[in-house]
């Protein structure tokens, strides 16, 4: 039994938006996640995928990708990410009922594995593309998503976390942000996150060791599109 993460599936069986318009590292990606995940996941595990799972904008258009998540080895703990439009933040517990046994969507709420508390929110870092005002109304929605994920697991006895996020802690310009002053304030083991796509970006914010936590970047053309052992 194993903790393992991944972000950016980025799966499209109904929508018209092949990956591999990118480059050589989405060429086939598709196939290599079901080979990766496959080889390396097992029913006993459990694998938090961090957002951007489906280019679908709604569920009907999505169905048929997370049904691919679904067919995957182990447990599985979805966080939302920017691109998923089928996820509407406000009705996650409606998710939760209609995947019920199937899929786990992570937003003000937690998961658990071990003696750990898995929380997470989808995040947001400001990479220049919303205005000044809107990027900070977005930030403090995020963080606020953040701490009730926190505070649900403190309040249910957990003083051991996991932190996911879909969008980076910091932007390339940040040392520290309200995302790492949290993971701190809660003592959080580790950080994991995505969304930094291609080599350009894969150093845009922390990863390693940094007050304490570990950070990881888990995009998933980063890692190959094989899942990362987060915990054993």
């Amino acid at each position: 039994m194993a903790l393992y993460a991944m972000g950016d599936m980025h799966l499209s069986f109904k929508a018209d938006k092949p990956m591999d318009v990118f480059g050589d590292l989405w060429k086939d990606h598709v196939n290599r996640i079901r080979e990766n995940c496959n080889r390396t996941l097992t029913d006993d595990d459990t694998f938090v995928i961090v957002g951007d799972h489906s280019w679908g904008k709604n569920l009907e258009e999505c169905d048929e990708d997370l049904q691919f998540i679904i067919d995957l080895p182990g447990r599985k703990i979805l966080t939302r990410g920017n691109h998923d439009m089928f996820w509407d933040a406000q009705r996650t517990n409606r998710l939760n009922r209609l995947y019920e046994g199937k899929l786990c969507f992570l937003q003000n709420n937690f998961y658990t594995y071990n003696d750990y508390a898995l929380v997470g929110t989808k995040g947001y870092t400001f990479e220049g593309k919303d205005d000044i005002e809107h990027s900070r109304m977005l930030v403090e929605r995020e963080a606020s998503r953040l701490r009730k994920s926190f505070e649900k697991a403190c309040d249910a006895g957990y003083d051991r976390f996991i932190m996911f996020l879909h969008y980076p802690p910091t932007n390339y310009f940040e040392k520290e942000s309200v995302f790492t002053h949290i993971a701190e304030e809660y003592h959080a083991e580790q950080v994991v996150y995505a969304h930094c796509h291609g080599k350009e970006r894969f150093r845009d914010s922390i990863q390693g060791m940094n007050n304490g936590i570990l950070y990881s970047l888990v995009s998933g053309d980063y890692l190959g599109f094989e899942p990362k052992k987060i915990l054993d």
